[in-house]
């Protein structure tokens, strides 16, 4: 799996997660919740990735307000940042009510230290959850998989052998005797070069030959029309 593209991909998820107005976008927006709460992540890296986006509409932004005004104007990009989550973060297994605003800041709540692991937000971060499910699928789903493939493997071997073996009864022109049977006609070098001259056969005869092209009838009549 490509960690690079996951990583992309949350983080322009994350960036669109406020476009709620745009038509398709509000998909965006319960997608990332619902991969937030199911695989109990936050973020792209951890909780502080949100921080850094503004992930509430400005539908819903009171621009009379002087507190918004600040935020806005806090940063060059006049975008309004918070450090603060989505509700889809919250931990529901945290014994303290979810704190999703003023994470950062200590005095806020009471009894609250936002580098203590008793933090009430998931701390694992979405592209980490899902590179661990992923690989965890592919380690408990291979072994079936390789084992099937070996199964059908095998298969065609024996029924291989079992034909070239009938093969051979019938040109000694004994059915019930005994005759041998083998995989390849040849060892498998010359096999092998069998199979690179086929190929390249295949690729020759679907080539066009331009001179042949142009001498054919239907390019004598495109010309004899064009004149």
């Amino acid at each position: 799996m490509d960690v690079e593209v996951l990583r992309v991909g949350l983080r322009n998820g994350i960036r669109f997660y406020k476009d709620t107005d745009v038509p398709g976008r509000c998909f965006q927006k319960e997608t990332i919740d619902r991969l937030q709460m199911e695989f109990r992540c936050c973020g792209n890296n951890n909780f502080k990735d949100w921080f850094e986006v503004q992930w509430v509409s400005n539908r819903y932004l009171n621009f009379t307000s002087k507190d918004v005004k600040d935020r806005i104007r806090s940063n060059v990009d006049n975008r309004y940042l918070l450090d603060g989550v989505p509700f889809s973060c919250c931990n529901p297994t945290s014994p303290r009510p979810c704190m999703r605003y003023h994470l950062t800041d200590n005095h806020a709540h009471f009894n609250y230290d936002y580098h203590s692991e008793e933090l009430n937000l998931y701390g694992r971060g979405c592209r980490q959850a899902l590179t661990d499910y992923y690989m965890h699928l592919m380690n408990s789903t291979g072994p079936g998989v390789l084992s099937v493939i070996l199964v059908q493997l095998s298969v065609l071997l024996s029924l291989r052998y079992l034909q070239t073996a009938v093969e051979t009864a019938m040109l000694l022109e004994d059915p019930e005797g005994d005759s041998e049977g083998f995989l390849l006609e040849k060892s498998v070098k010359e096999t092998m070069e069998d199979f690179k001259i086929n190929v390249l056969t295949l690729l020759k005869f679907g080539q066009v030959d331009p001179d042949a092209a142009e001498g054919s009838p239907e390019a004598a009549g495109a010309e004899k029309e064009a004149s």
